[in-house]
């Protein structure tokens, strides 16, 4: 997400290089660059216009330190604006007091609600929250058995009347429902609607006047960009939303319904959606989104990413071998398995601070690390815990299992010898990533 906006930000930062001062006429060529960035990003106009005042207005006259650079001086300013027009902070979900907590899903049709209702359902299932999902589609060909699929996937309790049943009549008895079987979520699955067919919204605002949800969530499709957030818009002049949760956001690599949604809207954005997979739901924090923007990574994501996936002690256990170059491609192959589990690795990299910058245009090509997985998997184990064995004949017989060539089984090992030893130095706080980074197995 937000590749294209990234790249053009950098552009516009490095003509301000060499500048001893930002003045009105240097920063002139770096705002107009700011400017036409965003806009083909998909951010809307007005919030275009008005972030850019706000920049201006407060990067004139600064004068820059002997250790910085304008463009560095730049960058901070706009990533404070950012921050700020993306709302300032993580808005959290607001849970009753007295459960259950009802939390209302609405928005257009094929915006992914049924599959967000249930990364939802996941998410709070993994903080002890005992959730019940709610089937009010009586529209949509088989939407309350896909609901019933996708709970069952995350392991949750889902409750309907049926496709022949009022929608309103549904939410109402999931409150009893939810106090029978112990549940203190309920999230109600409502069907798609334009904000245009009123006898579609005056239902929705009926199930709001019934339950009064503490939560009224619009999920939209963060590829359709300004259609995303006109669409929100207009939901919010018929009902009290409260938040907005942004799906395919993996897919959009502009981001202009991310940073134009709560200014258009006034509708915080409370969780984006980064994948297929029902765990696949990230909490939006503004300050880390446009970290990511502006290249410097996501370390706090990344690090809650690796601690909901990584085995604890097998890292621990990897850190003591790398630490005396002890480890064999039996570890190593432990170590990709539990990178892969993650998602995917070009997207993990961004998030750890300059590793952008180390790569540049350089693409981590995912299929290295199948060959690397295929040509360790056709070795034997004695072979996996002492490659030093591994002469002719067994490179050919790995080669042929693997679909490889020899030369692909001798650069393996030619790279895992050189990974042990840099890995061995950077651990004692040396400095050779630039080269680790250009091995394909890393």
């Amino acid at each position: 997400m937000f590749e294209s906006l990234s790249k053009k930000l950098e552009k516009a930062f490095k003509n301000l290089r060499g500048q001893g001062k930002l003045t009105e006429k240097n920063m002139k060529d770096g705002l107009q660059e700011i400017r036409m960035a965003l806009l083909e990003a998909d951010v809307n106009y007005k919030v275009v216009k008005q972030f850019i005042a706000d920049v201006q207005e407060q990067a004139l006259g600064q004068e820059v330190l002997s250790s910085l650079q304008p463009g560095q001086v730049l960058v901070k300013i706009v990533h404070d604006e950012l921050v700020k027009i993306m709302g300032g902070s993580n808005a959290p979900l607001r849970l009753a007091q007295t459960p259950p907590t009802i939390i209302m899903m609405v928005g257009l049709q094929g915006q992914g609600k049924t599959t967000t209702a249930g990364k939802l359902a996941l998410q709070l299932k993994k903080q002890g929250r005992h959730p019940l999902l709610v089937g009010a589609d009586v529209y949509r060909p088989a939407a309350i058995k896909q609901l019933e699929v996708v709970a069952q996937q995350a392991g949750v309790e889902c409750f309907s009347l049926g496709a022949d049943a009022d929608p309103v009549d549904t939410c109402v008895m999931a409150r009893g429902e939810a106090q029978m079987r112990n549940c203190d979520i309920i999230i109600l699955d409502t069907a798609g609607r334009l904000h245009v067919d009123e006898q579609m919204m005056g239902e929705v605002r009926r199930i709001q006047a019934q339950v009064t949800p503490h939560e009224i969530l619009f999920v939209a499709n963060a590829m359709t960009g300004q259609d995303a957030v006109n669409s929100a818009k207009q939901f919010h002049e018929n009902l009290p939303l409260t938040g907005v949760i942004l799906t395919q956001m993996d897919g959009d690599a502009r981001g202009g319904a991310a940073i134009s949604l709560i200014q258009v809207t006034g509708c915080p954005i409370k969780f984006v959606g980064t994948g297929e997979k029902l765990d696949a739901l990230q909490a939006f924090h503004p300050q880390r989104m446009a970290d990511q923007i502006l290249g410097m990574g996501d370390i706090v994501s990344f690090v809650e990413q690796a601690q909901q996936v990584v085995d604890q002690e097998k890292a621990i256990a990897f850190q003591k071998k790398a630490r005396k170059a002890s480890w064999d491609l039996e570890d190593f192959l432990d170590q990709m398995q539990q990178v892969k589990k993650m998602g995917n690795l070009g997207d993990l990299v961004k998030k750890i601070p300059g590793m952008s910058k180390m790569l540049g245009d350089q693409e981590l090509d995912m299929d290295e690390l199948k060959y690397t997985e295929a040509i360790i998997y056709s070795m034997t184990k004695k072979e996996r815990k002492n490659p030093k064995i591994i002469n002719g004949s067994r490179r050919l017989r790995i080669a042929d299992g693997s679909g490889t060539t020899v030369q692909d089984v001798n650069r393996l090992l030619k790279d895992f010898e050189k990974m042990k030893k840099m890995m061995k130095t950077m651990m004692k706080g040396g400095g050779k990533r630039r080269r680790m980074m250009r091995m394909p197995g890393m």
